[in-house]
């Protein structure tokens, strides 16, 4: 059976139980198998008398819903090109994706989001809400539409067949269309699966399962597909501003993170804590500093009481707070984890299992061994696949997961695809016991005028440790004769300062950032400066910011 026949055998045997659930304005709202095979079937009927043909694209634009599920399968087993994407992303960039790929049709989730496409590209191809596949109920158990669909034979799927096509977030320029087959994902759902068997170990039942990340994203499309084939319980969060309480209400077995979000709920506990204050606080500051010290191997006498303390009073109602009672583990993905931050949900006693890999990779390349985690690292190379460091030690692989190529861009993929090897862009080390970490991208490496090559990435995630009020740190410094950083959030010339003194003192000289502007508004996806997924789009930075950069590098020289 292809992943899609399994999805399907398992919906079948959960006829009955839950596998969906989204929590909307306080209420939950649930599928059993049987009902999301009602909507599969119901959009799978739509389908065919609209006469979409097999390899036709299809985009499906639209935020996390039972409702999205039921149009990713349908179109999926209709032998469709599913193309999804981002909500939140400018109706612009939509338009240029679409474009880029040529569309049959576009699936929407509301109106609001058709007539921002409509205003930009008046002859946009032919496009259906999703109250007109599922004419029914807000969950959309659409009976009398389903009919249509009941009994249709699942479209067969050779490992060579596209099935869909994710955009990346385009850092340095125009987003490009990257194209999954049927054996990447069959390949990358095995592996998924036999690493989450581990660290659920003897549990019986169905996995909870909690989920806020965009499906339009490779690694949350994976984890989606992932938890369908293993017959979990996927509840959704719908509203951001919910999430902490949503996360509690779902009391899931684990969930996918990205490392912003670690580092809010870090942040929260610390802050709530200290206006608290109390007992309470007095304990979790005192283990803390036992904790450290214990790590660094430089315990002293009264250490394991105050961690005994905490692990009896304090630890266990933060992790209960924070999460719920059944956390077998955090996964962290799409970019790097401050190490502080893993270590602090350890000495939690809440394991952070990281994964690394990009949209090419379908998702992933490596994931922590849930034994065998070291802090720090992104785990080993998945089952199957292989990867090794070439030039200016960037990660290359080669494996089942890797990508066919570019859609509709030859040249490009042959940039990336070469003697047989995917090459990453990512700089990264392995070491003896298997595991890698990365250290950065090739391309965003800063060439100082000395000749000395600087990644970027880990002196910034330094200089944020040390400035709770600041929201991004961005290096800059090619061709100059230091490296200088760009600092946005709340934070005085003074604590900027105090920060660059201190995590100068343990840097080689052409390492040390000399100058600094403070920049109050922070980078965001909506003016243009963070990407869809919330990385740094470096060059803008660098153009939009070019008159402040100028002026702080005449400043500090004139100094």
């Amino acid at each position: 059976m292809n992943f899609i026949e399994k999805i399907f055998d398992q919906l079948g045997k959960r006829q009955a139980a839950p596998v969906l659930q989204e929590l909307r304005d306080g209420h939950k709202a649930a599928v059993t198998g049987s009902e999301l095979l009602d909507l599969v079937n119901a959009a799978r009927g739509f389908i065919r008398r609209h006469e979409l043909k097999p390899g036709d694209r299809c985009a499906l634009l639209a935020h996390n819903s039972i409702r999205w599920v039921a149009m990713d399968l349908a179109m999926m087993a209709e032998g469709l090109i599913v193309v999804p994407l981002y909500a939140r992303q400018s109706p612009a960039e939509l338009v240029a994706m679409m474009k880029d790929c040529s569309p049959a049709t576009i699936w929407c989730g509301d109106a609001a989001l058709r007539d921002a496409i409509l205003e930009k590209w008046g002859e946009a191809p032919p496009q259906h809400l999703f109250d007109d596949v599922f004419v029914s109920s807000p969950a959309g158990s659409a009976e009398a539409s389903a009919r249509d669909g009941v009994g249709l034979a699942l479209r067969h799927m050779a490992d060579s067949d596209a099935v869909t096509i994710i955009y990346t977030s385009g850092t340095s320029g125009e987003a490009k269309g990257v194209v999954l087959n049927a054996g990447n994902v069959e390949h990358m759902l095995g592996c998924t699966s036999g690493r989450l068997d581990v660290l659920m170990g003897d549990k019986r039942g169905q996995d909870r399962v909690f989920h806020y990340l965009p499906f339009c994203f490779a690694g949350s499309w994976i984890m989606l597909l992932t938890c369908l084939m293993r017959g979990s319980l996927l509840t959704l969060n719908t509203d951001l501003t919910k999430l902490a309480g949503d996360m509690r209400s779902a009391a899931p077995d684990y969930f996918l993170n990205v490392p912003a979000l670690l580092e809010r709920m870090r942040k929260a506990v610390d802050t709530q804590l200290w206006q608290t204050g109390g007992v309470a606080q007095a304990i979790y500051t005192r283990a803390k500093a036992s904790w450290i010290r214990g790590r660094d191997k430089q315990a002293q006498g009264g250490d394991r009481m105050w961690l005994w303390l905490a692990e009896a009073v304090v630890f266990p109602t933060i992790r209960k707070k924070m999460i719920g009672a059944n956390l077998k583990a955090l996964i962290c993905g799409s970019a790097p984890l401050n190490v502080e931050t893993q270590l602090y949900f350890v000495m939690l006693g809440i394991p952070v299992l990281q994964v690394y890999g990009l949209t090419e990779t379908t998702g992933i390349c490596t994931m922590d061994h849930p034994q065998r985690a070291e802090p720090g690292w992104v785990g080993p190379a998945i089952e199957g696949i292989e990867m090794r460091i070439g030039e200016n030690d960037e990660i290359i692989v080669r494996g089942p997961n890797i990508f066919p190529g570019y859609w509709n861009r030859p040249q490009e993929s042959a940039k990336v695809l070469r003697g047989g090897w995917f090459h990453t862009g990512d700089q990264g080390e392995a070491n003896a016991e298997g595991n890698w970490r990365i250290l950065g991208r090739v391309k965003n490496l800063i060439i100082l005028g000395s000749g000395h090559n600087v990644a970027p990435e880990p002196i910034e995630g330094k200089l944020l440790q040390q400035l709770p009020g600041v929201q991004q740190v961005v290096l800059v410094g090619n061709g100059r004769g230091y490296l200088s950083a760009i600092v946005t959030g709340e934070a005085t010339s003074e604590q900027v300062q105090a920060a660059l003194d201190s995590v100068n003192r343990e840097l080689p000289h052409y390492k040390q950032v000399r100058g600094f502007h403070i920049h109050a508004e922070p980078f965001s996806i909506e003016n243009g400066l963070l990407t869809a997924n919330g990385k740094l789009k470096r060059d803008l930075i660098a153009q939009r910011l070019q008159s402040e950069i100028e002026h702080l590098y005449e400043k500090t020289m004139s100094a």
